[in-house]
């Protein structure tokens, strides 16, 4: 197996789980978004897309899109996506594909409302036409959900970095653009992740939104020792609160 057949296997096997009902969904929408996007891209000289979850497939590119980077429509009209990510850094996708499972699995843990509150920003290398690594920034945020509430479509807003240094790798953060709230998408290397059941147990129980009083009333145990727990599974997964614990522990599938 290829290093990139590697990356679109994390990625794409991820997708595979996600079940869709085709016929509750709405594409007569596409064709309003692709108009609004494509004039963000003439104003903005942004390149702009849809990735569509059901398809697993970006449905969308904006006219200009490729020609960031120097290519020409006909360089990638055929093969689309395929084209683009392989022209990624290869660190840079590897690391871009975990984080992009990690925010799916992050995103379907809160409400239909707060999954349309966040946008992934991330920065990464990209080969252009010279055959040279050009930083750039991406967004992602949710563009429709399903009848479901379960994630369809996805839009991305890409530009050229201002930050140029062609060694630094990849960075990625989540962050709420309604309340400002930024959750880091980097754990530390430290990080341990083998957490006891009832740690778990707490946890999820954070994640519902119960109070450590609540918690122990429900597991009959103390205040302390539901306290006791919270300080361990913060400590075990590097966080520095109940909420970057939940996120942390989502990205290490410790929730589901």
């Amino acid at each position: 197996m290829t290093q990139q057949s590697h990356i679109q296997e994390i990625f794409f096997k991820y997708l595979l789980q996600i079940q869709f009902d085709e016929k509750g969904l709405d594409y007569s929408v596409i064709n309003k978004h692709t108009s609004v996007l494509q004039t963000l891209s003439d104003i903005g000289n942004s390149g702009t897309g849809i990735f569509d979850l059901c398809k697993r497939e970006v449905i969308f590119y904006s006219s200009n899109f490729g020609a960031l980077l120097g290519y020409e429509p006909n360089d990638y009209k055929n093969i689309g996506q395929q084209f683009f990510a392989g022209k990624i850094h290869p660190d840079d996708a590897l690391k871009c594909s975990n984080i992009g499972v990690s925010v799916l699995k992050i995103l379907n843990n809160f409400s239909s409302d707060e999954k349309l509150n966040y946008k992934l920003i991330t920065e990464y290398r990209m080969l252009n036409i010279q055959n040279q690594y050009v930083r750039l920034i991406e967004q992602y945020q949710v563009l429709e959900l399903d009848s479901n509430g379960q994630i369809w479509l996805m839009m991305n807003v890409v530009d050229v970095s201002s930050n140029q240094d062609a060694v630094e790798e990849s960075k990625s953060q989540l962050v709420n653009f309604r309340t400002g709230k930024i959750i880091p998408m980097e754990v530390s290397r430290k990080v341990q992740v083998e957490l006891t059941k009832r740690e778990i147990e707490i946890l999820k129980y954070v994640k519902d939104g119960l109070l450590s009083k609540e918690i122990s009333n429900k597991l009959a145990i103390s205040v302390h020792t539901v306290n006791t727990h919270r300080q361990r599974f913060l400590e075990k997964l590097g966080a520095n609160n109940s909420l970057e614990a939940v996120i942390f522990a989502a990205k290490f599938g410790l929730l589901e």
